[in-house]
């Protein structure tokens, strides 16, 4: 570490003090030498889809445990859960293109050399694999590749533009941690196709050093940047959560599967168990922000509406 690129004063908040930048960055960069996968090579692409076992873990399907999901037979049960991973997947790489330009953004002023940079292009490599990698897993399930809304690819592109940095590394832990949260249930469940298991299991290893580097990065920017600032972070958290959760399932699959999209969608609105499922996903990451000073004001607001905040 050099004293150029070393931070010289001491930084707390209320989870304590913060650990210096290169530090952070240091060992994040040690464990990605360890544990980091090239999808192409890692997992067996060849094997056939197996018959039988589901996509994505039941429980995580948008419909279940509605009386739609009671109606349907298993067949076209498994069958939303297929393309309801095509779904994610697809979401998945649309964030992840997104996270990818504000890491660019973040580093473009910051020293070369600095071992903080070094991660964040690491960073940068692992989710080009990502999204190669949930690409690959859509097309080998058959299913079509789901956009998200013109709407809200159009709303990106405006987050793109004027995102602060705090703002950037709050929305990048919406992006990360619920599906984290997710792909931790379903790795180990031998339920779920071995390909399936597999590509959550390397996404999970690989995430765990992207959440670590964005926390520690928005604690500092939330204790060091402008007032103006941080109240704008707590305004474009609560509207990205908003948008990521009307987006986190297209409605299209219903139709794809031979479901009445307006009725489904009505009654995932109304499941007491999807809901309790996405909250309980994003609970970490907004126990975090609620201690960091994110949750707060109009901001906290667009939390609750969004269905993430209970």
């Amino acid at each position: 570490m050099t004293s150029s690129v070393s931070e010289t004063h001491v930084l707390r908040d209320a989870l304590g003090l913060l650990k210096d930048r290169e530090q952070v960055a240091d060992r994040l960069l040690e464990s990605s030498a360890k544990h980091s996968f090239d999808p192409d090579t890692a997992l067996d692409w060849d094997t056939p889809i197996e018959e039988g076992k589901w996509f994505w873990p039941p429980e995580l399907v948008s419909l279940y445990d509605t009386p739609l999901w009671r109606r349907m037979p298993e067949e076209q049960r498994m069958d939303l859960a297929r393309h309801e991973a095509a779904s994610l997947a697809s979401l998945g790489i649309w964030f992840e293109i997104i996270l990818m330009q504000l890491l660019v953004r973040h580093i473009y002023d910051k020293p070369l050399t600095s071992a903080h940079v070094r991660y964040a292009l690491t960073e940068i490599a692992d989710e080009c694999r990502h999204s190669k990698m949930f690409a690959r897993m859509i097309h080998k399930g058959g299913a079509p590749a789901y956009p998200v809304a013109r709407i809200h690819h159009n709303l990106a592109r405006v987050l793109k533009t004027v995102s602060t940095t705090p703002g950037s590394f709050a929305c990048t832990l919406l992006g990360e941690e619920i599906l984290d949260w997710m792909q931790r249930l379903t790795f180990p469940d031998e339920r779920v196709q071995t390909l399936v298991r597999g590509v959550t299991r390397i996404h999970v290893v690989e995430e765990a050093r992207h959440v670590r580097y964005a926390r520690e990065e928005l604690r500092r920017q939330m204790v060091s940047s402008p007032r103006w600032e941080r109240q704008l972070t707590r305004i474009s958290s609560g509207e990205a959560a908003r948008i990521f959760s009307v987006a986190f399932v297209n409605p299209q699959v219903y139709t794809n599967v031979g479901l009445d999209k307006r009725e489904a969608v009505a009654q995932v609105k109304e499941s007491g168990h999807r809901r309790e499922v996405m909250q309980t996903g994003a609970k970490r990451l907004t126990d975090f922000l609620e201690e960091i000073g994110v949750l707060r004001g109009v901001g906290r607001r667009l939390w609750r509406s969004s269905g993430l905040l209970a």
